[in-house]
């Protein structure tokens, strides 16, 4: 049974794709429930995998090296969620793209997304990760450009070039990792990495591998893709590539720390750096942008800043990673379901709308109390407010960090700095507070004085499939906040044999005061934030009382048109053409050089001697005739192998 369900997660979705796409040459409502029939057994195979921990599949010879699946309690958690997200999205789906053209294409490559991502989680060598990886990037393109824009244009061209180059350095560091050790399998690699002697070519190896998966991922600098994207994509595949596809990268990034690298306190430094930067960055970016899906996007960027940190101090704690490794999976559970949340709440304000702009969205929430209900637990649940999910898997991050500088003997300095990884840790949940207080405000709380008529008098502003998704999803979040022990710590629990990681030693009081400190801390950190850099220096006042919000974040510090375009676009096309122009100039220089000195007793001038007969030839007699011409043999041979032929079939 493990096998069966093995290959109709992977291999199902490419089939329902082509089948949907043939149905939806006739019938666009049969493509859409075929569409959601196709998510709906995705999601019931998921779950059943729960019983079938420890099987495998493997398809030897496919490309050389074959591919392996596998299934244990971390890769069932990942597609239960990714089948979850796929239901929930295409329900949504239906009201979204109502109007819309080419939805035949969105359903096809959407559905072979869905084949692919589950062909990632369900790996079990990092040989068919990478080919799902890169099947996944391509699908997924499509639905960066659904919409056909110049701004989806654009975005999707950043997006598919990032991945390409992101596959190929991955695949030059698997070659370079499969020589050495003669195996990409999961389960053999650690054994074989603990007796390697190089280990400067190994991290070398290991940084390649982990670039294409950090691609994905949106970890800085290599995030460039993330905020253009989410704001060019429709609102649903926004959910998927926020809450999913993200993940995809997480899953390639765990699989290298925590079998290539494990407990390796060196690696687990690199990732914290990055961690550091993408988690504050993003929140950054987050905190000064006024498009709703854009914050949310760099709202993403920055929560996977989180969930790489719990990754590196997996590495730094070593076999004392419990709190690390349960904080790595929640979180990024939690970022899953509170993304669906949001962005399919602002894919419900865009149907209405049109728009993203806060300035022309503001106040539409107001008298919607579903729709209020819904944004306001995604909204406590990222911002880490107790009682919610986001903040037990924020705390076992938290806690991790200060149980490695209370363990780890670490001399003054180390501490100080360590310390100083804690405390941008609080200020970038205290800056996800702000900006999530700034969107709550804004939509919900906010009145727009042109509009506010017309939005009040909005009755069905939502479809029933999309309310009750929003509704379902939403009431998970407060539940698992409430209950950690029946829930999420379970949930943890199911994972751990994937990171190497032991249980706790003892049970974590999740709403004791030392745990507490650290939300409350964050919340006030993003009240400040709010009352005195959002509101009067992020927006600007208007005659009638109201506030503008405006962009302040410097065009300058753009990094895709300030540092990488120039750099791929002009800065290396003029240096190869120099250093061409250069080597041509050298050996045409070389060239001569070798020639004077080879012929330098030769005359000055050669004269040709002059013979007055030259070039006049006596006629002779032409025959035109095909006998002796190659033509004549080929003819000639075809017409002998026909009559033997002829003669093999009848006579013989």
């Amino acid at each position: 049974m493990g096998k069966f369900l093995l290959a109709f997660l992977v291999f199902f979705p490419f089939a329902a794709a082509l089948v949907g796409y043939l149905i939806g040459r006739h019938s666009k409502a049969g493509r859409d429930y075929s569409a959601q029939a196709a998510c709906l057994l995705e999601f019931l195979a998921a779950v059943g995998l729960s019983g079938c921990w420890g099987s495998t599949l493997q398809w030897d010879g496919f490309c050389g090296l074959g591919l392996s699946f596998a299934c244990d309690g971390f890769r069932t958690v990942m597609a239960v969620l990714a089948g979850y997200a796929w239901l929930s999205t295409t329900v949504a789906s239906r009201e979204y793209f109502g109007h819309l053209r080419n939805r035949n294409r969105y359903y096809l490559f959407t559905l072979m997304t869905l084949g692919s991502t589950m062909g990632v989680f369900l790996a079990a060598d990092l040989y068919t990760v990478f080919i799902f990886f890169e099947i996944m990037s391509f699908t997924s393109w499509v639905m960066v450009a659904q919409e056909e824009t110049p701004e989806a244009q654009k975005a999707s061209g950043t997006y598919l070039g990032v991945a390409v180059l992101g596959g190929l350095v991955t695949l030059m560091g698997l070659f370079m990792l499969y020589s050495s050790v003669g195996t990409l399998r999961l389960d053999e690699l650690t054994g074989l990495i603990s007796q390697a002697e190089n280990k400067p070519f190994l991290y070398a190896t290991g940084v390649l591998i982990f670039f294409g998966f950090a691609v994905k991922a949106g970890v800085y600098p290599l995030h460039i893709w993330l905020p253009t994207a989410h704001p060019a994509a429709p609102a649903p595949a926004s959910a998927l590539l926020s809450g999913i596809i993200t993940k995809a990268g997480i899953f390639g990034i765990l699989a290298v720390s925590c079998n290539i690298f494990l407990h390796d306190a060196r690696w687990g430094n690199f990732l914290l750096v990055l961690a550091v930067l993408t988690m504050v960055t993003g929140a950054l970016l987050a905190v000064f942008s006024i498009n709703l899906k854009r914050t949310l996007a760099c709202s993403s960027m920055s929560q996977l800043g989180f969930i790489l940190t719990g990754i590196a101090m997996q590495c730094l704690l070593g076999p004392e990673n419990a709190l690390a490794a349960g904080g790595t999976i929640l979180h990024l559970m939690n970022h899953t379901l509170i993304k669906i949340v949001l962005f399919l709440s602002a894919g419900v304000i865009f149907l209405n709308l049109e728009s993203f702009d806060l300035n022309r969205i503001r106040g539409f929430g107001r008298k919607k109390p579903l729709l209020m209900t819904v944004f306001l637990m995604g909204v406590l649940a990222i911002a880490g407010v107790p009682l919610w999910s986001g903040y037990v898997s924020k705390t076992l991050l938290h806690e991790s960090i200060v149980e490695y500088i209370a363990m780890a003997g670490l001399t003054a300095g180390q501490a100080a700095y360590y310390k100083a990884v804690e405390w941008l840790f609080l200020i970038s949940g205290g800056l996800t507070v702000a900006y999530m207080t700034k969107l709550f405000v804004a939509v919900f709380v906010e009145k727009n004085p042109t509009e506010q008529a017309r939005y009040d008098e909005k009755r069905r502003y939502v479809a029933r499939p999309t309310a009750a998704v929003l509704t379902v999803t939403a009431a998970a979040l407060p539940v698992l906040g409430i209950l950690p022990g029946l829930t999420m710590d379970r949930i943890a629990g199911l994972c751990r044999g994937f990171m190497h990681a032991e249980a706790p030693a003892h049970a974590v009081h999740y709403f004791s005061l030392v745990n507490l400190k650290g939300a409350v801390v964050s919340l006030l950190i993003g009240a400040a934030v709010y009352l005195l850099l959002v509101r009067p220096l992020l927006t600007q006042k208007q005659p009638d009382g109201t506030r503008l919000y405006v962009n302040r974040w410097p065009r300058w510090l753009d990094l895709e048109y300030g540092l990488y375009r120039p750099i791929l676009l002009r800065f290396l096309p003029f240096i190869g053409a120099l250093l061409s122009r250069t080597a041509c100039s050298l050996a045409d220089w070389a060239a001569g050089a070798f020639g004077a000195l080879l012929f330098w007793k030769a005359p000055k001038k050669v004269e040709p001697p002059v013979d007055n007969a030259f070039g006049v030839y006596p006629e002779r007699p032409h025959y035109h005739t095909i006998r002796g011409s190659l033509a004549y043999s080929l003819l000639l041979f075809g017409i002998g192998l026909s009559i033997m032929l002829l003669y093999l079939l009848f006579v013989r």
